[in-house]
């Protein structure tokens, strides 16, 4: 597995192995039990096993730096596999776990807790998100939501497309992107998305799955993808790419990508977001802490800094991030989802998409 480690300098960690790592005392605790988990974590080794959390998604990236910064001699390891793989590769190790937590669209979660290789745990917040955002016994539950939209680079694309049909119907030779709705939790939601648009819905998606057929026969579709496109989509490679509003908006305003931001007005959806710990996990104590300081009122602040809508009750982005969203009555088109359902007919969408799609 290709590990990517975001760490402090070797300098500073010195400075902390001198004042001693591992046994602080917090002025102002995020949660009850920080300390003592922190300094658990630190006999652990000090590394988290973070699964699919990719730096530039969701303000990870922020994530990691706070945590780091908090928690001194604390790692973060992560990969970016997306959800579907990501359940795939737990139950492959489920022998001998290699990960602490794993992060993955809602219907993964599910899945995930009847793989076997997820343990409940519910930190410090887990009362405050709503009882559909979060499994009863902790196995999972909601850390962000986000809505499906499109991000356009106005430097390649003269004529702005604001639904659905607009991308079959336009003239955008060569120019869609999303991902690949067999293995991330993404590209589900945008087929979902799609069907929304197109007359159906988490039951009946096939119309989503023809309305992307349309889009690839009119010759419109760039190509699919695993991992987010953020960094492309920066690079001027993309010129219409499908993904979470929080992508967008971050590729935007963050990125500096000169962007239009859509909330499709003739359909879209809403996603939650999960963690959840991983059974038998290397460091327990490690996933604890990092679980705990996703659900502090910090941890979410730092998603909503990122553009990222928190799943606690009464965190609230702040008001210079909220004011660069897109008007608020845009997502009125976006749909809640039964997620139960969507993930009993999960496969079905992946083989129709397949087939109707990519011709297979």
């Amino acid at each position: 597995m290709k590990k990517n480690i975001f760490v402090l300098s070797l300098v500073v960690l010195s400075l902390f192995v001198l004042v001693g790592i591992g046994y602080a005392q917090f002025e102002n605790p995020l949660f009850p039990d920080e300390e003592s988990l922190y300094n658990a974590a630190i006999k652990e080794g000090g590394d988290i096993v973070s699964y699919d959390t990719g730096p530039y998604w969701a303000n990870h990236i922020g994530q990691f730096k706070a945590f780091q910064e908090r928690y001194p001699g604390m790692f973060v390891v992560y990969n970016d596999l997306g959800s579907g793989a990501t359940v795939a590769r737990l139950e492959k190790e489920s022998g001998n776990p290699q990960a602490d937590t794993a992060y993955y669209s809602i219907v993964y979660g599910p899945i995930a807790k009847s793989k076997g290789v997820t343990q409940g745990f519910k930190p410090n917040n887990f009362d405050k998100i709503p009882d559909g955002l979060k499994d009863s016994e902790g196995h999972w539950f909601a850390v962000h939501q986000g809505t499906v939209a499109f991000a356009i680079n106005n430097k390649l694309v003269k004529n702005i497309p604001h639904s659905w049909s607009d991308l079959v119907n336009g003239d955008y030779k060569n120019s869609v992107y999303y991902l690949d709705p067999r293995t991330t939790g993404l590209g589900h939601a945008v087929v979902l998305a799609a069907a929304y648009a197109n007359g159906g819905d988490e039951i009946n998606y096939s119309p989503g799955v023809e309305l992307l057929a349309k889009i690839q026969e009119k010759g419109n579709i760039k190509g699919y993808g695993t991992i987010v496109a953020y960094s492309k989509f920066l690079k001027g490679e993309i010129p219409i790419w499908i993904t979470y509003d929080f992508n967008a908006y971050k590729a935007k305003h963050i990125g500096g990508a000169d962007a239009t931001i859509v909330i499709p007005q003739d359909g879209s959806v809403t996603v939650p977001y999960l963690e959840s710990m991983i059974k038998g996990c290397p460091h327990p104590n490690a996933a604890k802490l990092w679980l705990s300081f996703l659900l502090s009122d910090k941890g979410q602040s730092i998603f909503a800094e990122g553009f990222v809508r928190p799943s606690v009750r009464g965190v609230k982005l702040p008001e210079e991030i909220a004011s660069k969203f897109v008007p608020l009555k845009d997502y009125e088109a976006a749909h809640n989802v039964n997620w139960t359902e969507a993930k009993n007919t999960l496969e079905g969408l992946k083989k129709e998409w397949e087939q109707k799609v990519l011709g297979k």
